[in-house]
């Protein structure tokens, strides 16, 4: 038996009421960050006023990867059950890690600009970053075709997820090594607590955008039966 909100039905009915209250939560956490990132963070003693760019581009890095991965859950349940939300989950979360893996890109190249001298090198972090962009791009082109296909591509795909998160450590690159690891963290806490708080409003900006794709997909397909 399915959870109730996976009958279209329900979602349409519960799903609203949802996105309002993240998009509470989503402001909330988003001023208090931008208060500790600017007026509270220090500056670094190498990069300046620049740094400030890790606020988004670390927590959009890793909203990037962990969309991928809800996908690759969504794609593995579609396979198994074929149930039709499964596969609107993964097209919704496509459009979304692809913007996210954009922004990362965009604006990993102005933070690495100062200090590598170009907008693009290619590192292997940065380039297998770009991989998981077109394989976004590439699951939402399958997702016009087969479902089945797309969610065969979209596991897959997952493969790119470690190369990504190791790549630092498995090939000399110019990108710096993680900040955050399980064995601590090298950054100040006045410089984490905003990160995390960014990443938090960012998890919530996508859960917003979900709810709002995934209905606007739903009434598309209501309609278009209605009109038949």
């Amino acid at each position: 038996m399915y959870v109730p909100l996976l009958r279209p039905f329900l979602f349409m009915c519960f799903s609203f009421r949802y996105a309002q209250i993240l998009i509470g939560f989503c402001w909330f956490l988003t001023a208090i960050a931008i208060y500790l990132s600017i007026w509270v963070a220090p500056s670094d003693f190498q990069q300046g006023e620049n740094y400030r760019i890790i606020y988004v581009h670390v927590p959009a890095a890793w909203m990037s990867s962990l969309i991928y991965i809800a996908m690759a859950i969504s794609s593995v349940l579609f396979l198994l059950t074929k149930h039709p939300l499964f596969q609107l989950f993964s097209k919704t979360g496509a459009k979304i890690g692809a913007s996210f893996t954009l922004f990362t890109l965009v604006t990993g190249g102005f933070w690495g600009k100062p200090m590598w001298g170009t907008f693009w090198v290619w590192d292997a972090r940065l380039t297998s970053v770009l991989i998981l962009f077109f394989i976004y791009l590439g699951a939402l082109r399958f997702q016009e075709f087969s479902a089945d296909v797309a969610s065969i591509f979209i596991c897959i795909g997952l493969i790119n997820i470690p190369i990504i998160k190791f790549s630092v450590n498995w090939w000399n690159t110019l990108h710096q090594p993680s900040s955050i690891s399980q064995f601590g963290t090298s950054i100040h806490i006045s410089m984490l607590i905003p990160i995390f708080l960014i990443f938090a409003s960012f998890f919530f900006l996508t859960g917003i955008f979900f709810i709002l794709e995934t209905r606007q997909i739903i009434l598309s397909f209501y309609f278009q039966r209605k009109s038949q």
